[in-house]
């Protein structure tokens, strides 16, 4: 049987840890009730104060004991309901608990995600606009002007490739905007780039691709899609300039994903020298780019870098969405594909439209004709750089902040030991941060850094400030 705080707290006698101390023995003490058992899965903990005066040490020990173990995953902390010991602590408890299912202490060195995974009053993590920013009313004059006009044919069963009403937008948008060859025939629309994506691994393997070169910063749900559908993800080196996409040269290779206009998530962008290594690649070999043009509508600080598409639209298939610019929750992605390859992705997609909504299709057609997309992009981008602006003034005097040209996040790097104590600190001030080593390739080989992915589109309009003010609380 597990014992209450009460039970435990009565017994809990301190042994500092040999050279270090006090806090390391608390530390010690508390994982190892919790590994146990001993504190049950829920069971609230002290505050600092009063743990600190029953135990005769400083409050400060006990809160820096409380940190480590929520950035391990083993407490967690949230306003107004305190600190408890945490759910997946669970092992069985009592005296069968070394027969249960053990949870495993992640070694010290490597940042984890479970504690940033957790739920947070305030969220910099990476890859989410703003969604109270989304234009309900705009959106909804859309939808009806889309809706009275629609023909009875839109409601019955569709063309794979999606509406045409949409791809005609699009096509003349991307090429206004993006510089890209875009022809209405040659675009699919799919359900955001996650589909997209398994399209085109699903169709790499189907030609007996076995190998497609990544970036070696990025999301490991896409390269955990590649992997899934049969390919091995070859990490390319990233630095200041983008992927070093002179690696691609003898690699095996049959295709590379890139994200030139900003890379994700160190925010550089692809140089013109690399961009052309990566064509002359895929022109000598055979190979296939494929372009994940991230961020590519929010640049601050110069002209919009366009899309490499542009430099051969034989070799490169273009990938956009509206997760960024609208929400990701439309689920609206689409490709612009070589003709040629036309055929081998609708084979894989299907002959029926399992995509997104008609209705979404035909409202994002009429949102981008009337010059409403462009109205709201223009307005995001206002917003989302005085929010940069913000953050660089707030933070710049205690970290090195790159990738800050264009997008919704920046990268700040910290000295020896920053990025561990800034974690801790975040997961004591409630706030979800994600370190640069979450977004690594396995098996990349590249210099470590110790930084942070801070995202500053996430937060709503009225959750900026005191999301700002924990990252500045939680910095070392």
């Amino acid at each position: 049987m597990t014992e209450s705080w009460a039970t435990f707290g009565a017994d809990l006698h301190l042994e500092p840890v040999p050279g270090r101390g006090v806090r390391a023995g608390l530390t010690e003490a508390l994982r190892e009730a919790a590994r146990s058992g001993r504190l049950a899965p829920g069971t609230r903990l002290p505050s600092s104060r009063s743990l600190a005066v029953d135990l005769g040490i400083a409050r400060n020990t006990v809160a820096e004991a409380y940190a480590e173990l929520v950035a391990e995953g083993w407490l967690t902390a949230r306003r107004g309901s305190g600190t408890r010991v945490a759910e997946r602590a669970r092992v069985g408890g009592g005296a069968g608990a070394g027969a249960g299912v053990r949870a495993r202490r992640p070694a010290a060195a490597v940042p984890v995600r479970r504690p940033v995974r957790a739920q947070t009053s305030y969220s910099l993590k990476p890859g989410s606009p703003d969604l109270g920013g989304f234009p309900r009313a705009a959106w909804l004059a859309a939808a009806r002007r889309a809706l009275t006009g629609a023909p009875n044919e839109a409601f019955g069963y569709q063309d794979p490739r999606g509406r045409v009403e949409l791809r005609e937008a699009l096509a003349g948008y991307l090429a206004r905007a993006r510089g890209v060859y875009a022809d209405p025939e040659r675009i699919v629309l799919c359900a955001g780039f996650g589909q997209a994506l398994l399209l085109l691994a699903r169709m790499l393997r189907a030609r007996r691709v076995r190998e497609i070169a990544v970036e070696g910063y990025g999301l490991d749900v896409h390269r955990d899609l590649l992997t899934g559908a049969g390919l091995r993800t070859r990490p390319l080196a990233v630095d200041g300039a983008g992927a070093r996409t002179t690696e691609l040269a003898g690699s095996g290779a049959g295709a590379v994903l890139l994200t030139p206009a900003h890379q994700f998530p160190t925010g550089a962008a692809l140089t013109p020298g690399r961009r052309a290594a990566a064509v002359d690649w895929a022109r000598s070999t055979g190979g296939l780019i494929l372009e994940d043009d991230y961020d590519g509508e929010f640049r601050y600080d110069r002209q919009p870098v366009g899309a490499l598409q542009g430099l051969d639209p034989d070799r490169v298939v273009y990938l956009g969405t509206a997760s960024k610019s609208l929400a990701p929750g439309l689920r609206m992605g689409w490709m612009v594909l070589p003709g040629p390859l036309m055929e081998e992705v609708l084979a894989v997609k299907g002959h029926t439209d399992w995509s997104s909504s008609v209705l979404d299709q035909l409202t994002l057609a009429e949102f981008i004709r009337s010059g409403a997309y462009d109205r709201h992009v223009r307005e995001m981008r206002l917003r989302y750089r005085r929010r940069r602006d913000e953050l660089v003034a707030a933070v710049g005097d205690r970290a090195e902040i790159s990738g800050i040209s264009a997008g919704l996040h920046a990268v700040l790097d910290l000295p020896a030991g920053g990025e561990r104590a800034a974690l801790r600190s975040a997961a004591w001030q409630d706030l979800g941060l994600l370190p640069l080593s979450f977004f690594r390739h396995p098996a990349a080989v590249m210099p470590a850094r110790e930084a942070l992915v801070v995202g500053f589109g996430t937060p709503s309009q009225s959750a900026w400030a005191p999301t700002l003010a924990a990252l500045i609380a939680a910095l070392p």
